[in-house]
């Protein structure tokens, strides 16, 4: 075990403004000068391989390691990049603390990591420690506690991590984002956002396929079933609200002259996953007995600090069609995505509608101007993409990403806030300001370039 993994292992960031020691010395910007980036990959099912698949597309990229600890992952992992020519990269799949070894490699400037939700803040936290500049996918964290632990560790290390949120980089969002920096909308009032998904087919499986085909979780489950619709079980909150709020976080400047500073929440009766137990298994299934607790619908209220609010839904329990639900809305009008339609004073029929498409043309992004063809077939509509671009141009030039530790912190923040309010009948939750005030004096992030460097 070599200094590194000591220090991984052994080093604490505690307490939620921290100093180091002068004798503590985390390995700065450990990534050398050059033009493609040494990247591995922790985690590679089914989100992990969509994004190793977009990182081998580039030129400016060398895969250097993977890491699972399922062997046919790894299998699947190591055959696209043979099929692309590439080196064969290291593999660490001893047991589930290989990851710990891969970050010790001096083949790896920067990590993915797409794991279960357990374990995504303690493998930020351990590549940040370790120098390697990190990407981390939804949600980030758990708990208050773990939001912090990113931040702390961030700010401590001076090591980057990117947020992966894609929907950010979604180009209907990106032009309303645009319209917003424009004034188009007026003063900004209010958003609505969420995540409102059929999710009963990735909850439940039967063993053998990743989605649908039986009504198993857990041990007995595959892929997402065999760990997340635990937290369906035992949870009742938004336990995925990012989608949503990110893009909106964005639009509201969020962190950068602007910041969440309260929120409440509700969630329904729990109905729709053992309504599907039943259905599919039959009232005899021994699943039919487990009590989810997790409300089919939750919604939840944000204030931010400009005075702006923000309706955040979480339905994935219940049959219904894929909706983010976006409405943005100032005071010269708004974007509603359901309905794909836009209403602007003076500019559309007074009390009518107009259709989104001219609009969103109008004001198209410049990156998906410039990439979208080239963003064809990378997963998501394309703003998959603009993730993966996004996050190695950043840790190639090692500056902040357009995603950082605090926006991880504050969108994650939602679950364990939004847990509280409904347990205690809809309390108001105070948002913890993870920037420790410099949100006053935070620039906003410059969305409307076409590249994320300079």
């Amino acid at each position: 075990m070599n200094s590194r993994r000591n220090f991984i292992k052994g080093s604490a960031v505690v307490g939620a403004g921290i100093t180091l020691a002068p004798n503590l010395v985390f390995p700065f910007n450990r990534r050398p000068a050059t033009d493609r980036l040494k990247i591995a990959f922790i985690g590679i099912g089914l989100r992990g391989t969509n994004h190793l698949n977009n990182a081998i597309h580039r030129k400016d990229t060398e895969i250097t390691a993977i890491c699972d600890v399922d062997p046919k992952r790894i299998e699947i992992a190591l055959d696209l990049i043979e099929k692309d020519g590439r080196k064969k990269p290291l593999v660490f799949d001893s047991d589930e603390n290989a990851y710990l070894d891969l970050l010790d490699s001096p083949e790896v400037d920067a990590v993915v990591i797409s794991t279960p939700w357990l374990w995504h803040t303690k493998m930020a936290v351990a590549a940040m420690k370790a120098g390697v500049y990190a990407g981390l996918e939804v949600s980030a964290s758990q708990t208050i506690e773990e939001c912090w632990d990113l931040v702390n560790t961030h700010e401590a290390t001076g090591t980057h991590m990117m947020f992966l949120e894609n929907v950010n980089f979604r180009r209907d969002v990106m032009a309303v984002l645009n319209m917003v920096r424009q004034n188009v909308f007026g003063e900004m009032l209010h958003y609505r956002c969420g995540y409102q998904h059929d999710l009963r087919e990735v909850k439940f499986n039967n063993g053998k396929q990743p989605y649908g085909g039986g009504v198993e979780f857990g041990e007995k489950g595959l892929s997402e079933a065999r760990w997340r619709t635990k937290h369906s079980v035992l949870r009742n909150g938004d336990t995925y609200p990012t989608h949503g709020v990110g893009p909106i976080a964005a639009m509201a400047d969020i962190n950068r002259g602007n910041r969440f500073t309260s929120m409440t929440a509700n969630a329904t009766k729990a109905v729709g996953l053992h309504k599907y137990v039943v259905d599919h298994g039959g009232a005899d299934h021994p699943n039919a007995k487990v009590k989810f607790k997790q409300g089919d619908v939750i919604t939840s209220m944000i204030e931010c600090a400009n005075g702006e609010t923000i309706i955040v839904t979480h339905d994935t329990n219940l049959p219904r069609p894929y909706s983010l639900g976006f409405r943005v809305q100032g005071a010269n009008g708004l974007w509603e995505k359901d309905g794909d339609r836009i209403y602007i004073e003076g500019k559309s029929e007074p009390h009518q509608w107009d259709s989104s498409d001219e609009w969103l043309k109008k004001y198209d992004h410049p990156v998906w101007q410039k990439y979208g063809e080239e963003a064809n077939g990378a997963g998501h509509g394309g703003m998959d993409y603009f993730v993966m671009k996004a996050f190695v141009e950043s840790a190639l030039a090692n500056v902040a990403p357009p995603i950082d530790a605090y926006d991880a912190a504050a969108w994650s923040a939602i679950t364990p806030l939004s847990e509280a309010s409904i347990e205690n009948n809809g309390e108001p939750q105070e948002f913890p300001d993870f920037t420790r005030g410099q949100w006053v004096a935070r620039k906003p992030y410059d969305w409307m370039k076409a590249e994320y460097v300079g």
